[in-house]
């Protein structure tokens, strides 16, 4: 597939800079097999789905791993931690990445932290490793701790004004804080939404898949398969894997929220149950797992759009098309679809 076949037009305006308020309050586009879309929101989910479904989320927190950084000479500097790489080390994005050299140990800005700074990894990350005020390494709970009280959510760089609360770039269910972005659709759901599904006869399992920020960069190859998506770390629980296994046979649907916990359900699907994963969905892929997908709107010419192609066909287009002409909101912060899967009987 050629990647400018995941391209359109997403004017600035279309991006969305803040969370609805409150959270299922975000737009909701439901096409129709037969007819233009509807316009719901997502606190209509109940009427959306049946019972017997099951909704599955991601559960994975945003780390607060961006640090900001005091050089010697009084220049700023930045630092977002990606993942662990051994020995205390981390994946990171740097910058001023070219004055930050190999050795150095500059100081966060808040104090507490230092990071020293190691070799190039490629794809424009460096090594580094948080160290405290006695230089010692600080890792696990301790880094944590530190993280929450110097660090900051990495929001997206489109979302240009931040947000008073971070608290509303983490999902209701959020638990470990592993990840270096949010998964996205969950942020429309609430407590009361999800008490509101189990009412109905909805069921809710979980899996944990840590983001990394190369979901949400472009595909800059010429054809789509010849991108190289970086591996993340998920697991699929005992439980989740025979929620999905017993809906399926009583012919409910695995509701994914997210295309992040696709892609956690379909690793699972055909390979192990935890680990890491390299799986790049692109058109003609078989879904083995999951039957609807509520999930935002997403990057022109992203790894996350042929994930939806895969999905539904080339249709999107003309959806996308028409949530624009409608005023719906894109991206992160943005409002949602829920997609059945092309070809499903269910």
């Amino acid at each position: 597939m050629r990647t400018d076949e995941l391209d359109y037009d997403l004017p600035e305006a279309a991006i969305a800079q803040a969370p609805a308020t409150p959270r299922d309050a975000a737009r909701l586009l439901v096409p129709r097999p037969l007819g233009a879309p509807l316009d719901r929101t997502v606190r209509d989910l109940p009427e959306l789905l049946a019972p017997g479904d099951l909704l599955v989320v991601n559960d994975t927190r945003v780390l607060p791993a961006r640090v900001r950084l005091r050089r010697s000479g009084g220049g700023a500097a930045e630092v977002l931690l990606l993942e662990p790489v051994g020995d205390g080390w981390w994946s990171a994005l740097c910058r001023p990445s070219r004055k930050l050299r190999h050795g150095d140990v500059v100081e966060a800005a808040g104090g507490e932290l230092a990071m020293e700074f190691g070799e190039e990894l490629g794809g424009g990350r460096r090594a580094v490793r948080p160290r405290s005020s006695d230089h010692s390494t600080v890792e696990g709970s301790r880094l944590i701790a530190a993280l929450d009280r110097v660090g900051e959510v990495p929001l997206p760089p489109y979302v240009t004004g931040g947000i008073d609360d971070a608290g509303r770039y983490q999902t209701v269910y959020a638990r470990r804080p592993a990840s270096a972005a949010a998964p996205t659709a969950g942020l429309h759901l609430t407590t009361e939404l999800i008490d509101r599904l189990a009412e109905r006869g909805v069921g809710l399992a979980d899996v944990e898949l840590v983001v990394g920020l190369d979901t949400f960069r472009p595909i800059e190859t010429e054809l789509v398969e010849a991108h190289r998506i970086h591996s993340e770390w998920y697991q699929v629980p005992p439980a989740t894997a025979e929620a999905v296994r017993s809906t399926r046979l009583a012919g409910g649907r695995v509701v994914a929220v997210g295309t992040t916990t696709v892609r956690a359900l379909e690793s699972a699907a055909s390979g192990a149950p935890v680990g890491r994963t390299e799986l790049f969905i692109t058109p003609g892929f078989e879904f083995s797992a999951v039957d609807v997908l509520l999930t935002n709107f997403h990057l022109p010419r992203s790894s996350l759009l042929a994930m939806i192609e895969a999905f539904v066909g080339p249709v999107w287009r003309s959806w996308y098309a028409t949530a624009l002409e409608r005023g719906y909101r894109f991206l992160s912060f943005g409002d949602a679809m829920l997609l059945e899967r092309a070809g499903t009987d269910r």
